[in-house]
């Protein structure tokens, strides 16, 4: 990876970090008493912006940054302890929403790609995310007892139309990044004369 890659890729892992703890700027930034994050709408803006294995990476530095006890996660916090949260899903799919969102984006920047790549990653997300926390409440959290599949996902349901409308957000951003700056940096420069050696 080039010197542009890493920059790019930590900034990213930063607004990672600032976006699971944004209600530390805005606590009215809830539902039901659950504080929001941005996390979904960085995720799926990095695997349109960095690509599939940039993208990817970037989450995989993040989710390790967060094991090995550095305060990242929402709610500010970390370690190993994490991994057995009932919404650590949502923590390890990050990598696959910014695979699949760079992927099913690949180079056809038209809008209408950007929106299908958005909901690629927000499908990842929530396929891995409501079915961790099935199988923690259902086998070790110990709330959910007896809980079923289809009361997890309609758990999700406000979450998830806040996560849409920010897909949509991260589509639209993408593009217009894209088209009036992006394009003409060194880092898309470096990364064209890479994909044609």
């Amino acid at each position: 990876m080039r010197t542009y890659d890493i920059t790019i890729g930590s900034m990213f892992v930063a607004l990672m970090a600032i976006g699971a703890n944004i209600t530390a700027i805005a606590p009215f930034l809830s539902v039901m008493g659950v504080p929001l994050t941005l996390q979904t709408f960085v995720a799926i803006l990095s695997g349109l912006i960095l690509g599939k294995k940039r993208g990817a990476f970037a989450m995989f530095v993040y989710t390790v940054v967060g094991l090995i006890g550095v305060p990242v996660f929402a709610g500010f916090t970390g370690g190993l302890g994490s991994f057995v949260s009932p919404t650590f899903g949502f923590v390890l799919s990050f990598m696959g929403i910014a695979y699949a969102a760079g992927a099913v984006v690949g180079k056809r920047q038209a809008f209408n790609q950007y929106i299908k790549a958005s909901l690629a990653g927000l499908a990842v997300n929530y396929l891995i995310g409501v079915t961790w926390l099935y199988a923690a409440l259902s086998l070790w959290a110990g709330e959910g007892a007896g809980i079923s599949y289809t009361a997890a996902w309609a758990s999700m349901l406000p979450f998830l139309l806040k996560d849409g409308a920010l897909a949509f957000v991260a589509a639209l951003t993408a593009v217009r990044l894209e088209g009036s700056y992006l394009r003409n940096t060194r880092w898309r420069q470096h990364q064209k004369q890479a994909s044609s050696t």
